[in-house]
């Protein structure tokens, strides 16, 4: 089974994000969709929020599961039993953030990381650009799923 892991905060969940798990699909078994949670780190965002967008927008895909953690993400694979890491990318340095990340979790774990490039009209979203977005009061709402328009 070609079991892959697609970590993030999803603070929010964006078209960026669904843009690249939809593209993934054909590609694995199962996509575990995990966001990590980090207590030291401050959330627009509440992680039931979190969970629940993730979950409605997928709630008809049987590929996909939901689920959070803690800690490193390749323990996280390890008790999955998922061989991939799944990441997109928007620009260069994402690649060359990526990259390190990549390399440094297969050297300790041998877990491969994807990468799919993000589609056309989509590399300008990110989490941090609908936060920004969001706390000044402008339209998000072509940059998000319909379960995280308010």
């Amino acid at each position: 089974m070609r079991k892959a892991v697609f970590p993030g905060s999803f603070d929010p969940l964006t078209l960026g994000h669904t843009d690249i798990i939809d593209r993934a699909l054909p590609l694995f078994d199962e996509i575990i969709l995990a966001i990590g949670t980090n207590s030291s780190k401050k959330y627009m965002f509440s992680l039931e929020e979190r969970l629940g967008f993730l979950q409605k927008t997928y709630e008809k895909e049987p590929k996909i599961k939901v689920e959070t953690y803690t800690g490193l993400t390749v323990d996280f694979c390890k008790s999955q039993d998922a061989a991939f890491i799944l990441r997109g990318l928007r620009n260069g340095q994402d690649l060359e953030f990526e990259k390190a990340i990549g390399q440094t979790n297969f050297k300790m774990s041998g877990i491969e990381s994807i990468f799919l490039i993000a589609s056309s009209g989509k590399a300008h979203i990110s989490s941090t650009v609908v936060r920004d977005v969001i706390k000044h009061g402008g339209n998000y709402e072509f940059m998000v799923p319909d379960v995280v328009r308010k």
